[in-house]
């Protein structure tokens, strides 16, 4: 008996250790030991330039701008995200010593950047640090750098205040963190290029894009076994990037991809949240690092996702989807669905429109939308609303039409869906026919 009770407690010891062991690699900050841990941001006098030249590139690349810009002003803080879980507000990320992160030093700017250990405690993963864990101590030195030469703004921003209990306590996020954050950096993959290497070390880390395009579960982590290949954000569906040619990226070549990322595309234009991205992130990155960003997506490999029958187009509804997208869409779309250049989109042949989620189509029916606006393509091209003038059967109708023709193939819309979209967005009820 007493061999059986050393036994169990020397498994107990161990199970204890390596549960320890687990929860330090978990949430270690040891990382940021290469960090100044003395000054102040609001203290920090005189940068290098060419080290803030390369922090305003590493802002860039993370669309830091986008997220922490409200009413206030640039990186002030305040703007709203919206999760299954409650709204976070942005933090104020300016200078500002009370209510900014003027007082943090470079240390704890990396603890919070890299490991989401913030002035206020853990953070929410709706701040992408699970993907700023991978950027270099360079590029964060950089980016520290660039930080102290924004203008301090007065902002006090409570973060969490609209996250419903128990979601409102950030101590819960060690959990989090424990049972779902990668904390390492980033790692080369042995037998691939340069090229295919930065690619991948910008979509993993700084641009970040599994955060939206990958799916996520029921506690808001992201489905490692389904990388990019599609995620829900609520009032927007962010695409399968990748290789699969039906709903992915695998019939897209390259150089189309960086047009997309770098002007908002042509055959697709980038609308939504991606239409932010591209404005305040990928168009100022430079042609090597999108083409690079092109080749490593280029070489993912395709989702499961299959293509199933067209829906037949002599069916009635079909037939009424066919002349309300003709009186309605066809004098921009095309008769064909061939789009009209850097005005509006390509139907035919459009992966976007044939995913299994017709969050997007849906959104853009009801309340419209813009285009990104880009230095290249400064005019962003809009789509009005439809709302007030289809009620959701027709809508789904004409939707069916646009993504089961010249050669599109996919599920039909159901009404219910766009009745929800239409009550979540606020879009109102269409108007009464004479």
């Amino acid at each position: 008996m007493t061999n059986w009770k050393h036994i169990a407690g020397g498994v107990v010891a161990l199970a204890v250790l390596g549960a320890g062991g687990w929860a330090y690699a978990k949430l270690n900050t040891a990382r940021s030991a290469v960090a100044d841990d003395r000054v102040a941001l609001a203290d920090v006098k005189n940068p290098e330039p060419a080290a803030i030249a390369r922090g305003e590139y590493v802002m860039r690349t993370g669309d830091c701008v986008a997220c922490h810009t409200a009413g206030k002003g640039p990186f002030a803080g305040g703007h709203e995200i919206a999760t299954p879980f409650g709204t976070l507000l942005s933090s104020n990320i300016t200078p500002d010593r009370r209510t900014g992160i003027g007082a943090m030093t470079e240390r704890e700017f990396f603890d919070a950047m890299r490991h989401g250990q913030g002035s206020k405690g853990f953070l929410y993963p709706a701040m992408p640090y699970t993907a700023y864990a991978k950027l270099t101590d360079q590029d964060m030195h950089d980016l520290w750098a660039y930080m102290a030469t924004i203008e301090p703004v007065e902002n006090p921003v409570n973060e969490n205040g609209g996250m419903r209990f128990p979601f409102n306590v950030r101590l819960a996020m060690a959990g989090w963190n424990l049972l779902f954050f990668d904390n390492s950096g980033f790692e080369e993959t042995a037998g691939q290029s340069p090229q295919w290497q930065r690619g991948k070390y910008l979509v993993d880390g700084g641009t970040h894009c599994s955060v939206c395009h990958s799916p996520r579960n029921l506690l808001g982590a992201e489905v490692a076994s389904r990388y990019l290949q599609g995620g829900n954000l609520g009032f927007w569906y962010a695409p399968d990037l990748t290789g699969n040619p039906h709903a992915g990226q695998g019939k897209t070549p390259a150089e189309s991809l960086v047009e997309y990322l770098k002007t908002g595309g042509k055959t697709s234009l980038a609308s939504g949240p991606m239409a932010e991205a591209v404005e305040h992130s990928f168009q100022y990155l430079t042609d090597a690092d999108l083409r690079a960003i092109a080749v490593y997506l280029k070489t993912l490999p395709a989702s499961g996702v299959t293509r199933p029958a067209p829906l037949p187009a002599e069916s009635p509804a079909m037939q009424r989807g066919a002349l309300r997208y003709e009186v309605n869409c066809s004098a921009c779309h095309g008769v064909a669905g061939e789009g009209m250049g850097n005005v509006a989109p390509a139907f035919a042949g459009n992966p976007a429109l044939q995913s299994d989620d017709a969050t997007n189509p849906i959104h853009l029916m009801l309340v419209g939308g813009r285009a990104a606006a880009t230095h290249d393509k400064p005019t962003g091209a809009g789509m009005p609303s439809f709302a007030w003038k289809m009620d959701d059967r027709q809508i789904a109708e004409t939707l069916d039409y646009i993504r089961n023709t010249w050669g599109n193939a996919a599920r039909p819309v159901d009404p219910a869906e766009v009745a929800r979209l239409r009550e979540r967005l606020g879009a109102g009820k269409n108007l009464p026919a004479n």
